[in-house]
């Protein structure tokens, strides 16, 4: 794998990360689909940290595979990988947005499925299963988009109290 193909997937990252942009009235614009996923100012901006973190995990997968560093492949698709912790970050930031939550979970479920390709030393299955990720994230940023609420439309549409 070429750097110059590991600078075209980075740049193709950065434009999924760009494509759910913050909105701050809940209306959609004229065009987009999309569903909105109502968060708090911090909650949004805590989404956008994670994205990025979820970009430099697949940076970092791809510049380990170009090198055929398959520990390295493993250990950076391990930082997207699916845990509890991440189950519940994503159920919370999910409540005011059906059909978010399971989509979020898959995403971390089959970024398992790059370690588990790395950990066997197979560097097809390692693409196959990256490419599935990646499809996952143009799936959600596709349906998907943050919508800054004030705390009492939050309260409101997640029921919380």
């Amino acid at each position: 794998m070429t750097r110059r193909f590991v600078t075209v997937l980075s740049i193709l990252a950065a434009a999924l990360l760009g494509a759910g942009d913050v909105v701050a009235k809940p209306d959609a614009a004229p065009g987009d689909g999309r569903t909105p996923l109502p968060l708090l100012p911090m909650m949004a901006e805590h989404q956008k940290l994670q994205m990025r973190g979820h970009l430099q995990a697949v940076n970092e997968i791809v510049a380990a595979l170009a090198k055929d560093d398959f520990a390295a492949v493993s250990a950076a698709a391990k930082k997207i990988g699916y845990s509890e912790s991440e189950a519940q970050m994503c159920t919370h930031i999910g409540a005011g947005a059906p059909g978010f939550t399971p989509t979020a979970i898959t995403f971390h479920k089959t970024a398992d499925t790059i370690a588990v390709a790395a950990q066997k030393r197979d560097r097809a299955g390692v693409l196959a299963a990256l490419g599935a990720t990646l499809g996952t994230c143009v799936g959600c940023h596709a349906a998907y988009k943050q919508q800054v609420v004030d705390e009492a439309t939050w309260n409101q549409l997640t029921h919380a109290r």
